[in-house]
């Protein structure tokens, strides 16, 4: 298709509309108003999207499904999820203690990672998460030291099935080069095994896999899945957690498998090769579930023209707010929100406000013609690891985040201040 068309609208947030004033509409709001409200760069989730999003995930796999909140985390995103019946993944006491604060049973909860504290594992033991993933031998040597055998803490073992996902180097995960998990084809996860099981303080509930992020081939969730099986099924155990990673569309054009698709080929793979049906089949999908639920407004405020080689155009935020393209070289599109079905005829350079050359948000970003100091820019498909990601490099406050939902904006992450980054001064 042609690279001036109009941003394909299955790249925004499922309620989308355009209004009589040719504004964006997410959540019956008027984003252009929205940014009005509660100043730019300014994170925009669909309420609704987020739920329609978690209901599809707790379709397409068992309970303990669990939002990998990674991929974005408050209070209002854990309590969202836990209410749609999603356990929650998390990767450090941080996000342990956000998901509790946000009311999330701790037996909802799965601990991740792959070199937590004694602090972080005595925490999760005392309020009793639901499991926490074993990744490496160090662990299993600090955790014998804290479980009761008079309760036993329940736990997954994450193994690395030897499968290199068509990804970024970067967020691939399964291949046998990983400081993730325990290799099956060297033997070190039948060891762990063996020696989880002789431990009396520990339940060994399942088995845990992830391949990678932004995986769109789901061919290789099902290559996962049968190396898995070969591997779990002699071991008699309760559950086999696939991990999550499935990919999603950022650009015009691109096509991303379901969720629902995800499950159904992931649970084909398990059942040929002989997983039975009694088997709880759990996942950790994030990116799946609130990228394209948000969007992120951006205000123009300087213009550079270099004739005869380009256009750049610096908006108020950049690599603190999405930090994906100068990680992994990820693409995305950019549109005005208050010109939402004009052609984008212009080729610009969008980039950030941040003191490197390497701040580009869309290196080769088509636009409408007459861009101008003041105007609203956009980014879709932003609700995963943008806010979960940013930093504030060069002093730049983190911003702010709203959910939108039946006509209604409620501020849920309020923008950083200079006041809070003061705050950790003692001099």
């Amino acid at each position: 298709m042609p690279v001036s068309d109009p941003l394909e609208f299955s790249l925004l947030p499922l309620t989308s509309t355009v209004n009589e004033h040719g504004h964006l509409d997410i959540g019956g709001c008027d984003v252009v108003a929205l940014a009005e409200q509660f100043g730019t760069p300014l994170f925009v989730y669909d309420e609704h999207h987020l739920h329609m999003k978690c209901q599809e995930a707790a379709r397409a796999f068992d309970d303990g499904v669990a939002f990998a909140s990674k991929s974005f985390l408050s209070r209002a995103m854990a309590s969202l999820a836990a209410s749609e019946g999603l356990c929650i993944d998390v990767a450090s006491g941080g996000e342990m203690a956000v998901a509790l604060a946000a009311g999330v049973s701790a037996d909802r909860i799965v601990f991740h990672g792959n070199n937590k504290s004694l602090d972080e594992l005595v925490y999760a033991i005392t309020v009793k998460v639901r499991h926490i993933v074993i990744d490496s031998f160090d662990e299993i040597d600090r955790i014998e030291r804290l479980v009761d055998a008079a309760q036993p803490t329940s736990v997954l073992l994450r193994v690395t099935p030897g499968v290199e996902a068509h990804t970024h180097e970067f967020i691939r995960t399964g291949q046998e080069d990983s400081k993730f998990g325990f290799s099956v084809a060297s033997g070190s996860a039948l060891q762990a095994v063996e020696r989880l099981r002789s431990m009396p303080g520990i339940h060994l509930a399942g088995i845990h896999a992830h391949i990678g992020s932004q995986v769109f081939d789901v061919s290789s969730f099902a290559e996962a899945a049968g190396i898995l099986a070969a591997f779990f099924i002699p071991l008699g155990l309760d559950e086999l957690c696939v991990g999550g990673g499935l990919g999603v569309a950022y650009l015009n054009g691109e096509r991303a498998a379901t969720i629902t698709e995800w499950g159904a080929s992931v649970r084909g793979a398990l059942r040929d090769a002989g997983v039975p049906d009694t088997v709880k089949v759990t996942a950790e999908p994030g990116r799946a579930i609130v990228a394209a639920a948000a969007i992120t407004l951006y205000r123009v405020g300087t213009i550079k023209y270099l004739p005869g080689i380009r256009t750049y155009v610096a908006v108020d935020g950049g690599m603190s707010d999405n930090p994906r393209p100068i990680l992994y070289g990820s693409g995305y599109e950019a549109f005005d929100p208050a010109r939402v079905l004009a052609p984008r005829p212009d080729c610009v350079r969008l980039v950030g406000k941040h003191c490197e050359s390497g701040d580009v948000i869309v290196p080769d970003a088509q636009v409408p013609d007459g861009i101008a100091v003041g105007d609203l820019l956009a980014t879709p498909v932003t609700g995963a690891y943008g806010y979960s990601m940013a930093s504030n490099y060069n002093r730049v406050t983190r911003p702010a985040v709203v959910f939108v939902r039946d006509g209604q904006a409620r501020l849920v992450l309020r923008r950083e201040t200079d006041e809070d980054l003061m705050a950790l001064e003692v001099e």
